[in-house]
């Protein structure tokens, strides 16, 4: 049989490619806008008649039907890391979630430790050689295609065919089912003041040559719009976006300098724009491989001056960072901040950097506080923490005491909460030997 036959045989419609699916099934969906619209819509139409189904991803983009707190028994999803649409169910026990660094959901999946009956993802046309390209999410999901009784793809048009380890053979495809809808856009965030001078804080810290890992945010975005000018930058991150596609449009990368996959930047995932997506197309400067590479901390820290740039929501005066709860309310998962933290600091010449505005609540919080808040998920420990930055400047802690990192904490905090921070640390007596 030909391969174009064995296409034709494989295609039909969502509602019957959603048929595969048996009660107690566990299906795996990529990252973000990998996650593919028309087969989730039709597994939400279909869920009364399912159950004990599970859907696991990471950060899902969109409120579908089946994301429900009446139908759970039928159809739950499970979150790897929360997302808008996924957020309050978590918070109000409906949605599970599994506790993971983002590099190691591949290996949970490929040991059983995360099941992956069925995986529903976006991919790109076929090539003529078999050859779907998983070009928005490679992440955990080639794990769990090597693993699944039923891998079933949404084909469009506007998928990317990229390069790198994100190709998938019709030979391992139980369905196929087309669409041509836009592929999700997702626009970049507001950029203020506070953002904006966090910005070129982190900026500063950043020297020509050196390879670039940035999250998702409006402060990682307002340090990328102040890298144009520099030369030579490299990329190995997990998320590629639109401020990194300006970087490259501006001359700012060009990949030469880095040693591991040297011309090339390097992602697991992409969220942006149509524009994005279609710059990734067939672009062999552009390489997607799954995440257990991307976000391997040994791998991507061969890349001398590795500078790792990541957010969070609080940090205690020791360096412990909180970036996925508000105490022990969930707010989003640990994502691939921890493996990139690592990553920086193996890299000769690294950085890690967190950034976070000093206040929360219209300056009415200080998020730079004495202890985190009782339930608060560390995400980034005191061991691994290294450069943090606020709109009041930058305190690099690897490497001090106790003592030390808190003075220098509270020299970036919001002056308004300074005198009481300095008060506090002084009453806890982990911060008074040696200074």
């Amino acid at each position: 049989m030909s391969i174009q036959e064995t296409y034709r045989r494989k295609r039909m419609p969502a509602a019957d490619a959603v048929g595969l699916v048996r009660d107690g099934d566990f299906i795996i969906v990529p990252t973000g806008v990998g996650e593919p619209p028309t087969l989730l819509s039709a597994l939400s139409e279909k869920r009364r008649d399912l159950r004990d189904v599970k859907v696991a991803q990471i950060l899902a983009m969109r409120p579908y039907a089946y994301i429900d707190p009446d139908t759970v028994e039928h159809v739950r999803h499970v979150a790897f890391f929360y997302g808008g649409a996924t957020r309050a169910g978590g918070q109000e026990r409906w949605i599970d979630f599994i506790p993971n660094c983002f590099s190691e959901l591949p290996g949970m999946i490929e040991r059983g430790r995360i099941p992956a009956d069925v995986v529903f993802s976006m991919a790109s046309p076929m090539d003529a050689h078999g050859y779907f390209a998983l070009g928005l999410a490679a992440d955990y999901t080639m794990a769990a295609i090597a693993k699944a009784r039923a891998v079933v793809l949404e084909v469009n048009p506007h998928v990317p065919f990229a390069f790198g380890n994100c190709h998938v053979h019709v030979s391992q495809v139980a369905a196929l089912t087309e669409s041509s809808d836009p592929v999700f856009e997702v626009g970049l965030p507001k950029i203020g003041p506070v953002q904006q001078t966090i910005g070129k804080y982190v900026a500063d810290l950043i020297d020509d040559g050196s390879t670039l890992q940035i999250g998702y945010g409006g402060i990682p975005d307002a340090v990328v719009m102040q890298l144009t000018s520099k030369r030579d930058l490299g990329i190995h991150t997990e998320m590629i976006g639109d401020g990194i596609l300006t970087l490259f449009e501006s001359g700012a990368v060009t990949n030469r300098r880095k040693n591991h996959l040297p011309g090339r930047m390097v992602a697991t995932f992409a969220l942006g724009s149509g524009r994005l997506y279609r710059f990734m197309d067939r672009n062999p400067a552009v390489e997607m491989h799954p995440v257990d590479f991307t976000n391997d901390p040994s791998l991507a820290g061969l890349n001398d001056n590795l500078v790792a740039v990541n957010a969070t929501l609080q940090i205690d005066l020791l360096g412990q960072c909180g970036s996925e709860s508000l105490g022990p309310a969930p707010y989003s998962g640990t994502g691939g901040q921890a493996d990139f933290v690592r990553a920086a600091n193996r890299s000769r010449g690294g950085k890690a950097i967190i950034v976070l505005p000093s206040t929360a609540k219209r300056d009415t919080l200080s998020r730079i506080v004495p202890t985190l808040t009782p339930g608060t998920h560390v995400t980034t420990s005191k061991n691994d923490i290294d450069y943090v930055v606020t709109e009041y400047g930058v305190a690099r802690l690897r490497g001090k005491s106790a003592g030390q990192r808190a003075a220098a904490l509270i020299a970036i905090a919001h002056p308004d909460f300074r005198v009481e921070l300095a008060a506090q640390a002084g009453r806890m007596s982990s911060y008074r030997a040696g200074g």
